[in-house]
């Protein structure tokens, strides 16, 4: 065998093990064979000091598999940019909700992110027949949810409705980088690095910081 076919071999291999892992992802939207749309969502931005939290429902096609589909905190952001296209050109129906800084504070993180998730939920262009949550039980929501732990790593559509809200979420920390400049927004994403709580500590809060959440580093 030739150095260039035995390279070829290893990658052919390494691909049907990638698919085999996509694959594996679908268990829990087999169980639901008799469910024409099967919904999957997730968040991001649950943490951060500044910006909004922002959340994604998504439909995705029953026979769409697609490489490196993974929990978006596991996937580089280059790749996660590459995906985004691939999803957002795939899917069935995406919805994006989100609540800014203002509303988390008036009505806490969990409120407000339940809030946008109805909001995505509700704005789907297509009703879904079952939502798949990464971990949560969502109120005020009457179609049959299956809560999963660590559902952006162990379902397909749910990693995909990960991936659509970070690189959404992202972007925006990215804008507000130019609008809200010394707070490495663009690196941190709002979360609270030595950088940002430093930054926060010596240029004070800006429009979009969380009041709640900056107590500890600002008098």
């Amino acid at each position: 065998m030739t150095l260039k076919e035995e390279r070829e071999l290893k990658k052919k291999k390494k691909m049907e093990e990638e698919m085999a892992r996509v694959e594996a992802m679908f268990e829990y939207e087999k169980q639901h064979p008799d469910c024409e749309y099967i919904a999957g969502i997730d968040e991001v931005g649950r943490g951060p000091l500044a910006g909004p939290v922002v959340t994604c429902c998504i439909i995705m096609p029953k026979d769409v598999r697609i490489p490196y589909v993974n929990d978006s905190k596991k996937v580089s952001k280059k790749r996660r940019e590459m995906l985004y296209d691939i999803i957002m050109e795939k899917a069935i129906a995406v919805s994006i909700g989100v609540n800014n800084e203002k509303r988390i504070d008036e009505i806490n993180i969990l409120q407000a992110t339940y809030e946008a998730m109805r909001k995505a939920i509700n704005n789907l262009e297509v009703k879904p027949d079952i939502l798949l949550n990464d971990a949560v039980n969502i109120p005020e929501i009457d179609i049959p949810q299956v809560p999963i732990i660590k559902g952006d790593a162990k379902s397909f559509t749910i990693a995909c409705a990960s991936i659509i809200a970070k690189v959404t979420r992202d972007r925006m920390m990215e804008e507000y980088d130019k609008k809200y400049p010394g707070y490495g927004f663009g690196k941190n994403m709002g979360y609270g690095t030595k950088e940002h709580t430093d930054a926060l500590r010596k240029l004070g809060p800006c429009e979009i910081h969380r009041r709640a959440f900056i107590k500890n580093f600002v008098d």
